[in-house]
């Protein structure tokens, strides 16, 4: 009775042991799901990493040549002599009737340069003018200047404008150049009396005898 007690009780000490250590077994890893193992650990960037690209080089300017200076024309000497500086550059033509005789009208017409301040200026006026002859009266080169200035007249070769009546040359019938002086003229009839210099600077003057 004793010993069949006792190996029962053994058994039981034995079952119950099993039991235990079957309850103590660590249970089985959890098998991981698709996609997630796979850590993804994002790199930060180097700054400075990342070459720069190279500026593309500008092309060197070519220099554009320097402009040529323009020589200051020397007038040759003409039928009165050289004009010195500075060298009048006529712009208008001024004109009038100089007497009203009764037979005739004597016209006279002048050369101006203008606006041009200090042109007058330079060469004696200092009232503040824009406009003025060539040179001043008295002026040793005046009509050296206004030679090279107007020019020669096409019909009488002589210094001074050229003089027409209604488009046409002087006759010396209706109109008669003066004896003297290019810049005058006779005006026997009436109608539009033109000065012009040799670059076709013209002056009208209306003559109503």
């Amino acid at each position: 009775m004793h010993k069949t007690g006792y190996g029962l009780t053994a058994a039981a000490l034995v079952l119950a042991g099993c039991h235990t250590i079957t309850e103590e077994l660590p249970t089985q890893p959890t098998k991981p799901k698709v996609g997630t193992g796979t850590l993804t650990i994002p790199i930060p960037a180097i700054p400075g990493a990342t070459p720069k690209p190279k500026p593309t080089p500008a092309p060197t300017p070519t220099p554009a040549p320097a402009p040529e200076a323009t020589p200051t024309p020397t007038p040759g000497p003409g039928k009165n002599g050289s004009c010195g500086q500075p060298l009048p550059v006529v712009t208008q033509m001024a004109g009038k009737v100089h007497i009203r005789g009764a037979n005739m009208w004597t016209l006279d017409s002048t050369p101006l340069i203008g606006p041009d301040a200090g042109y007058c200026r330079q060469i004696g006026f200092t009232d503040g003018r824009s406009y003025c002859p060539v040179r001043a009266e008295g002026a040793a080169d005046r009509r050296a200047c206004e030679e090279y200035a107007v020019g020669l007249a096409d019909d009488t070769k002589r210094p001074g404008p050229t003089w027409y009546i209604n488009g046409k040359l002087c006759d010396g019938t209706k109109c008669m150049n003066h004896e003297d002086n290019q810049y005058l003229v006779y005006a026997i009839a009436g109608g539009v009396y033109t000065a012009c210099t040799k670059d076709d600077i013209c002056v009208n003057i209306d003559v109503d005898r």
